[in-house]
């Protein structure tokens, strides 16, 4: 898949891949793009068919998404490059670290999963069409809640608006079809194959993909460490600017 959007941030340094949510964008992660791109060169994708992204309307898989970013590594000359996936980004991070072991060099997983259920087909297949049925903005108040924890919505409305207006930009198409691709996804039996050295976080509070996956992830992957975030939902790397500085020593070797 070609045309896949990039925001660069930083000029030097290792650098880092950022992947991002379901029907969000790159843009998603500016205020983390800004931060690590003092010591960092910083490549946030846009996924097939969201944001800047091109997408032929035909449907895809995680394993596609991890494709793209390997490309985006390889035509940048990046590789191998520390890679932050967050919720869907995360799947696909970890989609790319089993496919691709030689462009990633550490990692991290925040809010994600390797799989999503027994009854994952059914349940995305039905977030597909609410995808496709609902207007844009009618969809937000159940967003609001998933992705972001009470307190940080109240003392925080420009961030949750700001990311509210990236999920209302986003084509409804491209947004079931990414929904159907992460029902179709199961690696657990490959979460041995990860080499990078993972870091794996969750908020507390993530009922979309709660600590009891992120445990899975971690006890999966040889050496991962876990975070259990308090006070956090879904974006818990948004909502916990703190953990800016813990994955930038994650990805200096350093501890966190």
């Amino acid at each position: 898949m070609k045309e896949i959007n990039v925001r660069r941030t930083g000029t030097h340094g290792r650098p880092v891949v950022l992947l991002h949510p379901l029907a969000l964008s790159g843009a998603v992660w500016d205020p983390v793009a800004e931060y690590l791109g003092t010591r960092h060169q910083v490549l946030a994708l846009d996924a097939r068919g969201h944001g800047e992204s091109a997408w032929d309307g035909a449907e895809f898989t995680v394993e596609d998404m991890a494709a793209d970013a390997a490309a985006v590594i390889e035509d940048f000359g990046a590789g191998p490059a520390d890679v932050i996936g967050l919720s869907m980004g995360g799947s696909t991070a970890l989609a790319l670290a089993v496919a691709r072991p030689d462009l990633v060099h550490r990692l991290v997983l925040a809010d994600a999963t390797a799989w999503y259920g027994p009854n994952r087909v059914a349940e995305w297949a039905e977030r597909a069409e609410r995808a496709l049925k609902l207007d844009r903005h009618a969809q937000l108040e159940f967003q609001r809640d998933r992705w972001f924890a009470d307190a940080f919505r109240a003392e925080h409305p420009e961030e949750v608006e700001r990311v509210c207006d990236i999920f209302v930009a986003t084509d409804s198409k491209a947004h079931a079809a990414a929904c159907r691709a992460l029902g179709a996804l199961d690696a657990r039996d490959r979460l041995g194959d990860v080499r990078a050295e993972t870091l794996v976080l969750v908020g507390a509070e993530d009922y979309a993909t709660p600590p009891s996956m992120a445990r899975e992830l971690a006890a999966g992957i040889a050496g991962a460490r876990l975070r259990v975030l308090e006070h956090a939902r879904h974006l818990s790397l948004l909502e916990r600017p703190d953990l800016w500085p813990v994955v930038a020593a994650h990805f200096a070797g350093e501890p966190s």
